[in-house]
């Protein structure tokens, strides 16, 4: 049933994002592995697309993590979005969390269930409203790690009308598995 509804999606685009919406949404409904499923599926299809946009493209991971930056960059300018995600992003990641560890239909899910869906209010009122463009996962899906880590960084500060860019996060800055972070 899923397959033939996704199937009438008129692009390939279109049904990587909402394989990856759906895994979202699956996993608001308790189905953790569903969820978890859907959206590997939709990710992994909406990163094909990406590099077959970008065929030039051959760099490493890190190269890789240095587009997914830029282009989270360049698509969250409106202080108004940055500030909702500063707010949002850390209640989606947080729900996400509590979504995957706890049981289904229990207080503390419903706390994280209430927290994720406030969170991507936020942001799609971000988009919707202020940037007037669809949240960078559509395009790039490294985006949903890219997303945070730009966030919790420059906390959605407003660098005003021709600052310079912040230095590109590159992926010695990301301190993972407990290793001291190069300064």
């Amino acid at each position: 049933m899923l397959k033939k509804l996704v199937s009438l999606l008129p692009s390939e685009k279109s049904r990587n994002v909402a394989y990856t919406a759906g895994g979202m949404l699956a996993l608001l409904a308790g189905r953790k592995v569903v969820g978890l499923t859907m959206f590997a599926k939709g990710a992994m299809g909406i990163e094909k697309a990406w590099r077959e946009a970008h065929p030039e493209f051959e760099g490493t991971l890190a190269d890789r993590w240095e587009e997914a930056i830029s282009f989270y960059e360049q698509t969250h300018h409106h202080p108004v979005n940055r500030k909702l995600h500063v707010i949002g992003i850390p209640m989606i990641v947080g729900g996400a969390v509590g979504l995957l560890i706890f049981s289904p239909y229990r207080p503390l899910w419903f706390v994280s269930a209430s927290a994720f869906t406030a969170g991507w209010i936020s942001n799609f009122i971000g988009h919707g409203f202020y940037e007037k463009n669809a949240p960078a996962f559509a395009d790039d899906p490294l985006s949903f790690l890219a997303g945070p880590i730009w966030d919790f960084k420059y906390g959605g500060k407003d660098r005003g009308e021709g600052a310079p860019a912040p230095a590109a996060i590159k992926h010695e800055d990301i301190n993972v598995g407990g290793a001291p972070a190069q300064a």
